[in-house]
């Protein structure tokens, strides 16, 4: 968790109280609009009728989450803008989901992207890769909510001594409250508020932090000059900062983490058709780009800032500590946590509608109008699951490293889905048997992490998201052992 300086009191709780409750009241008001219906078809994909334009732009706050937020500031002081370079790897990542695996989708007319894996290999297929899916989500969404939920107990809820726990579950509860109905056709329009609002929080941060460090001087003049707004790495290319390493590692996560992913899918696949659901992605790849920008520029400003006024604070403290403890202005602490909850709920409530989908159709197997009740009882399961994951985190396992780990290790889960999608859509290979998939998908993730504990045990080499890319070969090639022999397909 984030390591504060002082837990001193920003502002009245009261105040944030009411403006935290306000914001879900906006947020629940916007819900019942738009879950009128609250059917099937709505919670899934929207019933395809979601306008591509807000879809593109609420993405952009589903695929930034409260880690970006608290994160990307701090990662400036020991990066530079090296981080820009896995952005421009999203672009091409996006290209290749626009023009490869959104035709795919929207040909098959799918709910659930793991319905492919299943017209290609068999039901197997699709239960292995709907439970990475889910493994891969919960713990995910379960770190993001924890870290955000620890910032809101320091500087709200332990004015009144809630303790942790209650305070998980009220978030987790009004999460729940604006998604039970509408799922994906409300998201997509409280993505589009809860968006604006963290772009808000950030831009007026980076305003009024430039105004204490740039004052009347060129923007561009500042920025350009200053030794941590590097952006291109292109000497070591052992250094974790290295051009190629972080652009096709940015490339693979993109693919990865969205394009075989139902959560950031689920939105894709409720626009009204593929053109629409195309533009959509092109227009979110070029503005993110920006977004991230924005970000970055705010972490040089807050590294300068905290130089100028002795602040100790790093990482993922340094944005909180600085606008809370230390700008002294009400209106910015109000607006930095609910940029903050905006970017953490953006990203929580779309995982929690995307978990909840998945286990209905991929596992369940449900289809049409059919268990609607049964849906409600697994969005209610994934509520309690999030929540007791989150305060497992806090309770049991306060370590920063482990849990930072029990994160990084979600990331091996999502190399078997690159393996199964790239071998079923760069071949026509059928398996001799279906259950070989669970087994390869199994097998492989053990294989990477011991072949990452190996170079870095005896040569010192980390690997960082090219993990992603090793774990899809070795799934690939463990697939093709298991492929039905040529006579056998002739026969």
């Amino acid at each position: 968790m984030p390591s504060f300086e002082s837990k001193v009191a920003v502002m009245n709780p009261w105040v944030l109280l009411l403006v935290v409750a306000g914001y879900f009241l906006l947020l629940i008001g916007l819900s019942y609009w738009t879950g009128r219906e609250g059917n099937n078809a709505d919670f899934f994909i929207g019933s395809r009728k979601s306008p591509w334009y807000l879809v593109a732009y609420g993405m952009i706050g589903a695929s930034l989450s409260g880690v970006t937020f608290l994160s990307v500031p701090g990662w400036v002081g020991s990066s530079s803008f090296s981080y820009l370079q896995m952005v421009l790897g999203y672009f091409l990542g996006y290209w290749i989901i626009s023009k490869v695996l959104l035709p795919v989708y929207y040909k098959m007319e799918l709910t659930s992207i793991y319905g492919y894996l299943e017209s290609r290999f068999g039901h197997s297929a699709r239960l292995t890769g709907s439970l990475y899916f889910l493994l891969s989500r919960v713990i995910g969404a379960s770190f993001r909510l924890y870290l955000v939920a620890m910032v809101l107990q320091l500087f709200v809820f332990d004015a009144w001594n809630f303790p942790f726990w209650l305070t998980v579950s009220i978030t987790i509860f009004l999460i729940w409250v604006y998604t039970f109905k509408g799922g994906i056709r409300t998201i997509v329009w409280t993505d589009t508020l809860q968006t604006s609002f963290l772009l808000l929080a950030a831009l007026l941060s980076v305003l009024w932090l430039g105004s204490d460090l740039i004052g009347e001087n060129s923007w561009w003049n500042y920025l350009a000059s200053h030794e941590k707004s590097q952006v291109f790495f292109w000497e070591d290319a052992g250094d974790p900062k290295f051009f190629w390493r972080q652009f096709f590692s940015g490339a693979l996560i993109t693919i990865v983490m969205t394009g075989l992913d139902q959560d950031m899918m689920q939105k894709n696949l409720s626009c009204k058709n593929l053109q629409e659901a195309q533009r959509n992605m092109k227009w979110f790849s070029w503005v993110l780009i920006g977004v991230n920008g924005l970000f970055l520029v705010l972490g040089l400003l807050l590294h300068e800032y905290a130089a100028k006024h002795g602040v100790t604070a790093t990482g993922d403290a340094l944005f909180p500590t600085v606008i809370l403890q230390e700008s002294g202005r009400p209106w910015l602490i109000v607006l930095f946590l609910i940029g903050l909850i905006a970017a953490a709920y953006s990203s929580a409530d779309s995982a929690l509608t995307a978990l909840t989908t998945s286990f209905c159709v991929d596992i369940l197997g449900m289809v049409g109008e059919v268990g609607k009740s049964t849906r409600t009882l697994v969005h209610i399961f994934f509520s309690v699951l999030l929540m007791t994951v989150v305060i497992v985190f806090r309770y049991a396992i306060d370590d920063p490293h482990v849990i930072q780990n029990l994160f990084r290790a979600a990331g091996f889960t999502y190399g078997p889905l690159l393996g199964m999608f790239a071998f079923g859509m760069l071949s026509k290979w059928q398996l001799r048997s279906s259950w070989w998939i669970p087994l390869a998908c199994l097998m492989s993730p053990l294989i990477s992490w011991s072949i990452d504990a190996w170079l870095k045990r005896d040569f010192g080499f980390a690997l960082g998201f090219e993990v992603l890319a090793l774990n899809g070969a070795l799934t690939i090639l463990l697939l093709i052992i298991g492929i039905i022999p040529k006579r056998r397909l002739n026969s």
